[in-house]
């Protein structure tokens, strides 16, 4: 056998062998929800970071409210609530619940409400450009969240639905719902 055709011979075995399985794919479905859980202390953080409301800061509900109660401990709240509300994604559920499609909905719905009742307060306080940013980024958090949850209606599988719980609570932990008024 020449070097050649067992070059040949090895490029089409090569090609015929599955490709390896990525890292996430070694990881158990519980240990991967308790990662994403974590994670969600992140945007929690960085919410309260400024001490006061500012764009990339913006004090959600979520947060501010624990934290004026329990100060530091409020960055866990999130994350509890994400254990909480989702428990199956400890299993490896595949389908997204049906509750969670009416939480992206209510919340979404209410946080309009949240800016139209709260405008006149957040233009005095934390001025109109904090406002009209935070305002932006939370009609693209809508937008991108019902455009995921609609892109993955019909393709179950434990990592899309891990995936939508958690960009809906880092949306929740971190910009829905902002600060508008004055702190106490």
């Amino acid at each position: 056998m020449d070097i050649e055709e067992k070059r040949r011979r090895d490029e089409a075995s090569s090609v015929a062998q599955t490709t390896p399985t990525g890292y996430l794919d070694s990881i158990d479905s519980a240990t991967l929800t308790l990662m994403a859980g974590i994670c969600l202390s992140v945007p929690a953080m960085i919410s309260l970071s400024a001490g006061e409301p500012k764009p990339l800061s913006p004090m959600p509900l979520l947060v501010v409210v624990p934290a004026f109660l329990v100060h530091v401990g409020a960055v866990i709240v999130p994350v509890l609530l994400f254990f909480a509300w989702n428990p199956s994604l400890f299993r490896g559920r595949e389908i997204v619940p049906q509750r969670t499609y009416w939480l992206l909905g209510i919340s979404i719905l209410s946080n309009v409400v949240w800016f139209v009742a709260g405008w006149k307060w957040g233009v005095e306080f934390e001025g109109i450009r904090y406002v009209r940013l935070v305002g932006i980024a939370n009609i693209i958090w809508a937008t991108l969240l019902v455009s995921l949850f609609a892109a993955f209606l019909k393709r179950a599988s434990f990592k899309k639905n891990l995936f939508l719980h958690w960009m809906l609570f880092v949306w929740l932990a971190w910009y829905a719902f902002p600060y508008l008024g004055e702190l106490p």
